[in-house]
């Protein structure tokens, strides 16, 4: 097949889809919100039944992180997304003041683009495919091209769940010829109602100037403050455990930990323990011109992979058992690459004198990139907790939990998800953790309670009575006699 022709199939693959979806979407609305939750839950037992072999299929095809740790997003992405939202009202009346006088009818927005990244490809779609339907729509899927095979697969296991709970299988629904044309036409459809998109930044922002509404995420970077109060081992076990899990591929992962000059030793001394490999200049100056292209973005080939295997890449050589690799680094922007966010067992050191100190260098890392992700802090001081959270311009503030796990909401009370929003300072519609709730409207229906003479005679009553006016005749009889003196 020539490209020419592969971009014309592709473009018409799209238009089809979409007919088909919207259809599909259309019965949707006939469904109740007992319908619409067996489809879900249907989805999700589909999701955790299959969630070894879409794992393997996403590791063999990606070569990005750990398949064990890919089982546990399938599974979190199907049973703990569902769990989280099945008791959600999101079809019809879902909410009613008898007193105002007033109703919350949800509205679905229609049919959704779902953007896919290669970094979490299944679980991204098994997740995207639920908030979708639990919200009364329907989704269609652009895959990232190195990972369309394990997308497809998600896809037909995701149909097939939806034909057994009696859905239209057309809920949900995938680009089989994956090019840029095919995605282009996708979120510029004019039956495209919204647009979800989780991947990179060029992904984001094509989604954002394409001209249907869209949902999108900045990139995460976010730095890890262990304060002095901390308990040193919890907090680098849980630093260790996000940072190894999956490889580093969930953006919400530490990208840097940061901590106070006369703790520098014994928590670097406490990293060591836990498996952290200090790069010397020489090697962090090897490898920092590696993990970043001379475009100053990520080098996918440092993307989910293990310590031993960037080591190899960028010609170092590493303890066997080493699992993350650590850089002291002193500024942020370029020329400091391990500022940037980092998809992988890679971090940031940073040390600053004091918790102002530390405070403002966590904003000037944000601010440079990932401003609006997630920020991480471990500390018993509440004091100190209070004053990070009114300065730190994140829309995940964590405190005491791993980094990738609490703000996807694995570890924490947080939606589960895998689009984190980053809110209007990181570029983003929103700050939360994608859910149901983001994707559909509130029609409000208001029953009259005032006629316009009685809004008439309230604002008569607002207005204040004049206040009688109090002529000092002595006064301007002075003031008159003093200017004909004058004269």
């Amino acid at each position: 097949m020539q490209l020419y022709d592969k971009d014309l199939l592709s473009v018409q693959e799209v238009r089809e889809l979409v007919e088909r979806s919207k259809a599909a979407q259309e019965k949707l609305l006939e469904m109740s919100q007992c319908q619409v939750d067996r489809i879900v839950e249907s989805i999700a037992n589909a999701g955790v039944r299959n969630a070894k072999r879409l794992a393997q299929m996403a590791h063999d095809e990606t070569g990005f992180g750990i398949m064990e740790d890919k089982v546990i997003k399938n599974i979190f992405a199907s049973k703990s997304v569902f769990e989280y939202i099945k008791d959600m009202k999101t079809i019809g009346v879902i909410s009613e003041d008898e007193k105002a006088g007033t109703k919350d009818i949800a509205v679905p927005v229609g049919v959704i683009a779902g953007l896919i990244p290669s970094t979490n490809p299944t679980s991204t779609v098994l997740y995207k495919s639920e908030i979708a339907i639990k919200a009364g729509n329907s989704i269609i899927f652009s895959p990232h091209p190195n990972a369309k095979e394990a997308i497809l697969e998600t896809v037909k296991v995701i149909r097939q769940a939806i034909a057994e709970a009696e859905g239209p299988e057309d809920l949900v629904s995938v680009i089989t010829i994956p090019t840029i044309q095919s995605t282009d036409t996708l979120m510029r459809h004019p039956d495209i109602s919204l647009i979800l998109a989780t991947g990179g930044s060029a992904m984001v922002r094509a989604a954002y100037s394409s001209g249907t509404p869209a949902i999108g995420v900045g990139p995460g970077n976010g730095p890890a403050y262990i304060e002095r109060s901390a308990d040193l081992k919890k907090a680098v076990k849980r630093i260790m455990d996000s940072k190894t899990f999956d490889n580093g591929t969930i953006c919400a992962s530490e990208q840097s930990v940061i901590t106070e000059s006369d703790r520098e030793e014994a928590v670097k001394a406490e990293m060591q323990a836990q498996g952290a490999y200090f790069l010397s200049n020489e090697e962090s100056e090897k490898l920092g011109k590696f993990i970043l292209r001379a475009n100053g973005t990520m080098n996918p080939m440092i993307v989910g992979k293990n310590v031993q295997h960037i080591a190899d890449l960028a010609g170092l050589k590493v303890p066997a058992d080493a699992r993350v690799l650590v850089a002291k680094e002193d500024g942020v922007g370029n020329g400091h690459p391990y500022s940037n966010e980092k998809l992988a067992p890679i971090l940031g050191f940073y040390v600053e004198d004091n918790y102002q100190k530390i405070c403002e260098r966590c904003q000037q890392i944000l601010h440079y990139e990932g401003a609006g992700h997630t920020f991480i802090i471990h500390s018993e001081n509440q004091e100190i907790i209070n004053y990070f959270a009114k300065r730190i311009p994140v829309s995940r503030f964590l405190v005491n939990a791993p980094g990738a796990l609490g703000g996807v909401g694995a570890a924490t009370s947080l939606m589960p998800a895998f689009t984190l929003g980053c809110g209007a300072v990181g570029g983003s519609a929103t700050s939360d953790n994608i859910g149901p709730m983001n994707l559909l409207n509130i029609r409000k229906a208001a029953y009259g309670t005032k006629e316009l003479d009685e809004i008439r005679k309230e604002a008569d009553l607002a207005i204040p009575a004049a206040e009688p006016c109090h002529i000092n005749v002595d006064y301007i009889v002075e003031k008159i006699l003093k200017e004909l003196e004058r004269i």
